[in-house]
């Protein structure tokens, strides 16, 4: 037998609480953002170096007599082209009527265009919740920003 029986002692229970705690979350509006897009154009100029080649041509009578056709050739910035005719005299010789003389010249030409070009700008406006201006806003509800708390 248990001693504290024997002394004449009862046995007491004494009931054990818990607190239980639960978390949830719910979906509260903190705020609206409206944005606008305008479209503008702007008109640039746009700069540009062209560069572009012309031949000088300079005829350059010769008139000496050749025994074959000379080759075409180059003196410093010039290309010589030699011009034969063939001449008929008790025998045939070649006769250098005339060089062609060709000079290549470089030139630029600085040139400005104007161009239209479309450019976007946005324009982000913060509403306070439950704030609509416009009847779209208020049947579509889907586009505001919410914050959980």
């Amino acid at each position: 037998m248990d001693d504290r029986l024997a002394l004449g002692t009862t046995e007491e229970v004494i009931p054990l609480v818990e607190e239980v705690v639960r978390l949830g979350k719910r979906t509260v509006e903190t705020g609206r953002v409206r944005v606008s897009l305008t479209t503008e154009t702007v008109e640039e100029i746009l700069r540009e170096t062209l560069r572009s080649r012309r031949a000088a041509i300079e005829r350059v009578p010769v008139d000496r007599e050749v025994s074959e056709v000379p080759a075409t050739r180059q003196e410093g910035d010039v290309i010589i082209v030699p011009v034969v005719e063939e001449v008929l005299v008790v025998e045939k010789r070649l006769v250098l009527r005339e060089e062609i003389h060709l000079r290549l010249i470089d030139s630029e030409e600085h040139v400005a265009q104007p161009v239209k070009r479309r450019v976007q700008r946005a324009a982000v406006e913060r509403l306070t919740p439950g704030q609509v201006s416009s009847p779209s806003e208020r049947v579509n509800q889907n586009t505001n920003i919410k914050g959980d708390e």
